[in-house]
């Protein structure tokens, strides 16, 4: 029986959706990756010390900034915000693009960038656990199995870079940077639902990411000297283009663009491959090692997601 032209273009359109989906993830993911590498470049200037968790996050949010200026102008007609609006816009934005940022930036300092992507992996756990606190909800038996998962796998994983540290109070401090970067962007995410309704996700996403990068630039001038930022060796400018680039900007819009092809939930669910892309990505191109604890842990950090996210 021969499919309709309908028929074939929705199939094809689906089909994409998932390869855009398997594409932010990737994105995503290299963001770890990227800081690393730029951890390890050397200085170009005698005097300077290798690039630090507020230059290199305020290089990415200068090369990403112009993309979602360009957002934000296309929404200025959307009608004015109140002040409530404005304060909540600028709790989770602060909360988000620049507490969230800024932890991960640091806690990249000190673990690995496997071990840092299943750590963040847990804001959609920690974003129920924030709704039980603050909201009074309860937890159903399908969540705190999902907890329990997680933070298992976390466990298993964190074990593995412990067997390896030189030091264990540097992953521990990493590891705690980290969660607090995940609790940030929890916090973002149980703030920002209902501005998210009443602004739209572009209109939102656009001015909380100008809050964020407005707090980076003054962090920067207030923490180091103004002009260092323009003397920063090259290596240093084309990673965190790379950054803003791959991992920031493209798929931000590669996700939209597989949400409104697969929808939302699916999207998600195709999102779990982060860590284990992540892990592969490090392999790859930091040479960290891979072990069967960190694999195990990553397939229930996985699991404990899906968990959550699934009707």
């Amino acid at each position: 029986m021969n499919r309709s032209p309908l028929t074939t273009t929705e199939n094809r359109n689906y089909r994409l959706g998932f390869w855009l989906a398997i594409g932010a993830a990737f994105g995503f993911s290299a963001k770890a990756i990227f800081v690393k590498l730029a951890y390890l470049v050397p200085p170009a200037v005698d005097g300077l010390t290798h690039v630090d968790a507020i230059t290199l996050l305020a290089l990415r949010m200068a090369f990403a900034a112009p993309a979602f200026g360009i957002a934000a102008l296309q929404t200025k007609s959307a009608g004015a915000l109140s002040g409530r609006q404005w304060a909540a816009l600028v709790v989770v934005g602060l909360a988000g693009y620049y507490g969230a940022s800024l932890f991960d930036f640091w806690g990249l300092m000190f673990i690995s960038a496997g071990l840092e992507r299943l750590i963040l992996f847990t804001y959609p756990t920690l974003t129920v656990l924030l709704g039980v606190v603050f909201f009074a909800k309860r937890l159903t038996g399908r969540e705190i199995l999902a907890l329990v998962l997680t933070y298992a796998g976390i466990a298993a994983a964190f074990a593995h870079d412990l067997n390896l540290a030189a030091d264990t109070r540097t992953v521990w401090t990493g590891a705690a940077l980290v969660f607090a970067s995940s609790l940030s962007y929890a916090v973002y995410l149980s703030g920002g639902g209902q501005l998210i309704a009443r602004l739209g996700s572009g209109r939102f996403t656009a001015l909380a990411m100008a809050v964020a990068t407005a707090a980076t630039f003054l962090h920067y001038l207030v923490a180091r000297p103004w002009d260092e930022v323009f003397r920063q060796p090259w290596p240093i400018y084309a990673l965190a283009a790379g950054m803003a680039l791959i991992s920031t900007v493209i798929p931000v819009f590669m996700q939209s663009a597989a949400i409104k092809a697969i929808g939302a939930g699916r999207a998600s669910m195709v999102g779990m491959i982060g860590p284990l892309a992540t892990i592969l990505l490090g392999w790859l191109l930091l040479d960290e090692s891979v072990s069967v604890w960190q694999l195990g842990g990553s397939a229930f950090v996985i699991l404990g997601v899906l968990l959550v996210v699934r009707r």
